[in-house]
């Protein structure tokens, strides 16, 4: 008899650690995929879900089985052992057959045994419906609560790992547009070095409009002596329509309502308003009012979809490297000195 509960003993507590090593985690993909995938007469879907939404019956069952299981080891152990050595074993036992079961042995293990009756254990549950549904606690951590994002860093890092699911131009429009909102008109706009304009009074004749097509652009800002007196937009498009070019000066053609957007503006502010305004070029200034540069439709539009648009007047693809190109030869008389 003695023999007996050792051998039981031992048993109870090798079965204790391997239910007590089965680990239940919710699916890797979410109950609204399965849900919409089960929608699509998914049959393995819709298994998958099923399981889902019986979790938390699955483990209350398991720890209450481990329970039960803890008790039948004090049990056996004081009858096999007596009441002193049983109790330390008992003792023993307890306070360390947890760390035994997360021993990787021990998971392989019960993760074998599990996946072969979690079938079973899922049909025996639906018998017993009326019984099953009072284990139904909060045992199960919920995988939904976790399946968020606390930044759009975090979001865009996955859009960049889901190869499989979107293509290359997806994940790009995806993450150009996570970053949209956070854009600032500096960012994208023509800087001020690469910024190309025509004087007011200067004559369109035919040279002067050779020369404004070779630049490669549809508009150009009229000044009135500098930069930062921008007194009209010139649209080329428009000169075509000149009866008597060589009379006419920029004056004349341009339009004369100029619209100013400031550098630290977002591309949502930029892109609102030139919806609002039905215009294609803003003028960049900053705090004292000066030119920094030219914001374009198109500009924004790029940032937002990620990829360049040329229009058929644009010669250069980066105008921020013609900036710096030219901005190597300002202030740059032959006795400058570098501080």
């Amino acid at each position: 008899m003695v023999t007996f509960l050792i051998i039981l003993t031992l048993l109870l507590t090798i079965c204790l650690i391997i239910v007590a090593g089965v680990r239940i985690e919710p699916h890797i993909i979410s109950r609204f995929e399965l849900g919409r995938r089960a929608t699509g007469r998914d049959s393995a879907a819709k298994r998958i879900l099923e399981r889902e939404e019986r979790l938390s019956e699955l483990v209350t069952l398991l720890r209450i089985k481990q329970s039960l299981l803890l008790v039948l080891v004090v049990f056996c152990a004081i009858g096999a052992f007596g009441w002193l050595w049983g109790a330390l074993y008992a003792l023993l036992v307890s306070l360390t057959f947890g760390a035994v079961a997360r021993t990787s042995l021990a998971q392989k293990l019960s993760s074998a045994l599990w996946e072969r009756s979690e079938p079973h254990v899922l049909r025996w549950l639906d018998r017993l419906r009326p019984v099953s549904r009072t284990l139904r606690v909060d045992a199960v951590i919920d995988a939904e609560m976790y399946r968020r994002f606390d930044s759009r860093e975090e979001l865009g890092k996955l859009i960049q790992q889901s190869k499989d699911i979107l293509s290359a131009n997806d994940r790009l429009l995806l993450s150009h547009g996570l970053q949209f909102a956070q854009k600032h008109v500096d960012e994208v706009m023509t800087p001020r070095a690469a910024i190309d304009s025509i004087k007011k009074g200067e004559f369109l004749g035919p040279l002067t409009l050779s020369e404004l097509h070779d630049l490669g652009h549809s508009r150009l800002p009229v000044t009135d002596g500098d930069l930062d007196h921008i007194v009209g937009i010139l649209h080329l498009r428009d000169l075509l329509s000149l009866d008597n070019k060589k009379s006419a000066t920029a004056e004349k053609v341009m339009e004369q309502r100029v619209f100013y957007i400031h550098q630290e503006d977002t591309l949502e502010h930029a892109l609102a308003a030139f919806i609002r305004t039905r215009r294609h070029l803003f003028v960049v200034i900053n705090g004292n009012r000066e030119t920094v540069g030219l914001l374009s439709l198109e500009d924004v539009v790029e940032a937002l979809l990620g990829r360049k648009i040329m229009d058929e007047d644009d010669v250069h693809e980066d105008l921020h490297a013609v900036a710096r190109q030219r901005g190597q030869h300002n202030n740059r008389p032959d006795e400058h000195i570098d501080l």
